[in-house]
């Protein structure tokens, strides 16, 4: 079986973590959640970070357990059977690919809004060139992106905060906001924090998995809750600047914010800042497709030649290169706000699966506390459950289509 290098360190593989989520959620994800939460926009944040904390703390004891590339692919088999891998397999490259072309369409949206997708292939092919060349390279670009995108997101709190426009009454949860509302909007919120646990996706390409694997995740996230303090000032500035409702039509809604707050030279840093994030999120998520689609190729579920390994660069190039054509053709119809729901979907039904893999470990595996993958489990299930009924509807036939493959690969290898 062909394999990996082990080339990825502790703080390469934080790095990949934390450009995996700094660029999906205030840039690509508030505005449709704000259309959801209405003025409840804030605690649907909270509940997101609390169902992404449960999942990231599953998952890092499973990576610790299986340190192999294709994540809960890998966990659902080990732990819960083959087919349950398989469905979380499937689920996570179906969704994770949605989210590909909603990041390549948000760096086409803020680099050049009247030809967005031509934008969009360019950025998946140029990004897809990168990881071919080596996953370390991979992680030395995402290094300058997560710089680039911390002091953009600094740059508009402060541009916000310093003028008069913040009106703390738009903070409140008035009478639009509801129970539904704010579960929905938590479901597209989660599509920022689907990130945290990416290294465990590379777990065959980490340097001593036992060891860096259970540090990297928990530092990831400890650095990101932390991000995401910012985000939820971010959040308060473009909320209390713009209202949910001009907020919800926004479709640049960070550059909306500080034109409103009479910061007009920093819109261009912004749009620049978040085409950057958005660039960091799409780069880590090829990486992490191309990784389970490489798992699933190993074990006959996909073309057995996606599982190549190239011999100089030690990376999955087919895997790769597939994906890449796969987002290049999805961006040309694909509209962002259904992907980033159909993602959404997609991704916490992979997590759900994640914390019944985490449940069924034994102590001396490293089970969390019991509470944690209850919780994670519960929460996936209720915020997928929100989610618009076409994400919900679409995702469910393509899951459907899958199993339905599955079952007729099983059929004819037992003949």
């Amino acid at each position: 079986m062909p394999e990996l290098d082990r080339r990825i360190g502790t703080a390469d593989a934080v790095v990949i973590g934390l450009g995996a989520m700094l660029g999906a959620g205030v840039f690509a994800a508030l505005a449709p959640a704000a259309g959801a939460a209405g003025s409840a926009l804030l605690p649907a944040l909270a509940l997101a970070a609390v169902v992404a904390y449960c999942n990231a703390t599953s998952s890092v004891r499973l990576a610790a357990r299986h340190p192999l590339s294709g994540g809960t692919y890998v966990y659902g088999r080990e732990q819960l059977g083959a087919f349950w891998g398989y469905l979380a397999g499937w689920a996570f490259v179906v969704g994770k690919t949605a989210s590909c072309a909603a990041m390549a369409l948000t760096v086409g949206a803020y680099v050049l809004p009247g030809h967005a997708r031509v934008v969009a292939v360019a950025a998946v092919v140029a990004l897809t060139a990168v990881n071919c060349a080596g996953v370390r390279k991979s992680a030395t670009l995402t290094r300058a992106i997560v710089c680039v995108v911390l002091t953009v997101l600094a740059s508009v709190a402060v541009a916000a905060f310093a003028s008069g426009a913040p009106d703390t009454a738009r903070l409140g949860a008035g009478e639009d906001a509801s129970v539904h509302g704010v579960l929905q909007a938590a479901g597209l919120l989660f599509f920022a924090f689907a990130g945290y646990a990416r290294v465990a996706t590379l777990g065959e390409e980490v340097r001593d998995p036992a060891r860096t694997i259970p540090r990297a995740v928990p530092v990831a996230l400890g650095i990101t809750l932390a991000v995401y303090a910012v985000y939820a000032v971010v959040a308060v500035a473009a909320l209390s600047v713009l209202g949910p409702g001009a907020l919800a039509a926004s479709g640049a809604p960070l550059a909306d914010t500080v034109r409103a707050a009479g910061a007009d030279g920093l819109v261009p840093v912004v749009r620049a800042g978040a085409a950057v994030a958005a660039l960091g999120s799409l780069l880590a998520l090829v990486l992490a497709v191309s990784r389970t689609t490489l798992a699933m190729a190993r074990d006959g579920h996909l073309p057995r030649a996606l599982a190549a390994v190239h011999p100089r660069f030690k990376v999955p190039h087919r895997a790769e290169l597939t994906v890449g054509a796969v987002v290049s053709v999805l961006v040309t119809t694909a509209d962002p706000r259904e992907a980033i729901g159909f993602s959404s979907f997609g991704v916490l039904v992979y997590y759900t699966l994640a914390n019944a893999s985490a449940w069924t470990l034994s102590p001396t595996e490293g089970r969390p506390p019991r509470l944690i993958p209850a919780l994670g489990l519960a929460g996936c299930a209720a915020l997928a459950s929100a989610l618009p009924l076409s994400s919900v509807l679409t995702v469910t036939a393509v899951l459907t289509c899958g199993t339905a493959l599955y079952a007729t690969r099983r059929a004819a290898t037992d003949v």
